[in-house]
């Protein structure tokens, strides 16, 4: 993965924000639901974190999550243009970057035809809102699957683990909205 000269990598933000604040890997786990294997492949920058991931992690590290979405230093074109972050199986683009110190964040993403997020399941406090704009995704709730096709939406407690996959066999666009207290 190509680095941008003057970016710090989300990675590196992640591990000398919790050095920084004495915050150890197993504080971290406990915080976040995360095993100590994956914060460190997260923190190398050898796994890309998910949008409940980063949120997780934000509220451990006790920051704001714009901290984690924003890109750091005076890029000024980009930042003035949407950017995509990409995970393993899906890329996610904020719609109010400019709502940096709000609770509410939304994201419009694409999830690849036929996958997951590699196999992990979110959970984070709050609250979360999906509509499909094209596709068809399952969202397991607890043990509650939600299937989902262009035009459905489903709100649901992001407290209770919750894991997405697309089930079809092009690309999946959603918008979600995540409540973060």
């Amino acid at each position: 993965m190509a680095k941008k000269k003057g970016i710090i990598p989300i990675g590196k933000r992640i591990r000398q924000t919790r050095l920084d604040k004495k915050i150890s890997l197993d504080t971290m786990a406990n915080e976040t639901g995360l095993s100590k294997e994956v914060i460190k492949k997260i923190e190398a920058g050898d796994q890309r974190p998910s949008v409940g991931n980063l949120l997780q992690i934000s509220r451990a590290l006790h920051i704001d999550s714009s901290f984690l979405f924003k890109e750091q230093n005076d890029v000024i074109e980009e930042r003035s243009r949407a950017y995509t972050k990409r995970t393993d199986h899906y890329a996610y683009t904020p719609l109010a970057p400019s709502a940096e110190n709000k609770h509410l964040k939304a994201f419009k993403i694409v999830v690849e035809a036929g996958k997951s997020h590699g196999g992990v399941g979110f959970q984070h406090e709050g609250e979360e809102f999906v509509h499909v704009l094209d596709g068809k995704v399952e969202i397991q709730v607890g043990d509650h699957v939600n299937k989902l096709n262009k035009g459905d939406s489903l709100h649901f407690n992001s407290g209770v683990k919750h894991d997405l996959r697309n089930t079809g066999k092009t690309d999946a666009q959603l918008i979600v909205v995540v409540y973060a207290p």
